[in-house]
């Protein structure tokens, strides 16, 4: 039987949970999603679980900060003055916002906290600092 290897382009179900077991994605309640194994497409420890797996196997996996997100960067944590943001924004912890770096890159940030007349926005990615578990099934190799 056919054992998945880096280049092999797959469909794969997968259910990701954090530490607290709150799920935080999941495509079984939807159509697999489909990749190449090594292709930078999902984030390493995925790729790196579905080497050797076959067709309809399951594995569960527990992939380290360093193989998903990273850690999380204090650096990207900013305090503006709420008059530097748009007045129209209704600025909520949690909120999640869009912005543009000098390069031109699109950012997302989040409402970190609302202090006075500031504004905590974090730009880390939200699963940044997280071991997550991941059980995932190779359900095809696509051609």
């Amino acid at each position: 039987m056919k054992q998945a290897q880096t280049g092999d382009k797959v469909a794969v179900h997968y259910r990701g949970t954090r530490s607290d077991g709150a799920v935080f994605d999941s495509s079984l309640e939807r159509d697999p999603i489909q990749f190449t194994i090594g292709g930078g497409e999902v984030i390493a420890g995925f790729d790196d679980a579905l080497v050797d797996m076959a067709v309809g196997d399951t594995k569960t996996v527990i992939i380290a900060p360093e193989e998903a997100y990273g850690p999380r960067n204090p650096e990207l944590v900013h305090v503006v003055e709420r008059n530097q943001l748009p007045a129209e924004l209704d600025l909520k912890v949690g909120a999640q916002l869009q912005a543009t770096d000098p390069n031109g890159n699109e950012l997302r940030l989040v409402v970190a906290e609302l202090a006075g007349d500031n504004v905590t926005l974090d730009a880390n990615h939200p699963l940044a600092g997280e071991s997550l578990t991941f059980e995932i099934t190779l359900q095809e190799f696509v051609d």
